[in-house]
């Protein structure tokens, strides 16, 4: 069963990282359930997504306490081990159209496509059923960033009227032998905030989920 589980766990990171694989997992926690489908079941679309570095990704939430809440989306920028800032990607209750303040379904589905641009920014789109959010943050030149689910990659609980951590942009962790891993730092549990300082890692993005 552990080898099962280890097996499983690769697949997830390769998959995530490179793009050309579609794979499904479920997270659930206390009625909240969570299903995340990476990339696309489209060979032709795959292989375009993986040569153009492109990160893909589709959340679909349910839940029957989920109609009728407000969602946020909050990330905060790591630089070099410290936490340099902190914004607001989308909050429901902000977006000027009342009919879009709170869920009308037990559910919520979005899509998410990013990358790593020429002019060193992380450009993400999220994209609902009739509107999409579109932002920029500043990156570093390397072209090795990877968009993790880490709510499904380390296990972290999910959560009504709490802010629960679900994805993060990080780097590869680097090891004393010139090897690299993404996985090693996107299933290292929930001391999110310090995986800078335990890996090194120059620069990532840590994005918060609040159903509310």
């Amino acid at each position: 069963m552990k080898n099962l589980q280890l097996l499983a766990v690769v697949l997830a990171c390769f998959g995530a990282l490179t793009a050309q694989n579609n794979y499904k997992y479920t997270n659930e926690t206390e009625g909240l359930k969570m299903e995340t489908d990476y990339s696309s079941d489209d060979q032709e679309i795959r292989d375009i997504l993986s040569f153009e570095g492109i990160d893909y990704m589709k959340l679909n939430f349910e839940g029957k306490d989920l109609k009728g809440k407000a969602y946020k989306l909050t990330v905060k920028e790591i630089w070099d081990g410290k936490i340099t800032s902190e914004s607001v990607v989308f909050d429901s209750k902000n977006l000027g159209i009342k009919e879009f303040e709170t869920l009308s379904e037990p559910e919520m589905k979005f899509r998410l496509i990013s990358k790593h641009t020429s002019d060193n920014k992380l450009k993400m789109t999220f994209k609902f059923s009739r509107f999409s959010i579109s932002k920029e943050y500043d990156a570093t030149e390397s072209n090795e960033y990877s968009l993790r689910n880490i709510a499904h990659e380390s296990g972290l609980e999910l959560k009504y009227d709490e802010e629960f951590y679900l994805f993060a942009y990080i780097l590869p962790y680097e090891r004393e032998d010139g090897s690299k891993s993404w996985c090693e730092v996107g299933t290292a549990g929930d001391d999110v905030e310090k995986w800078g300082e335990k890996f090194g890692i120059k620069h990532y993005l840590l994005f918060e989920m609040k159903f509310e």
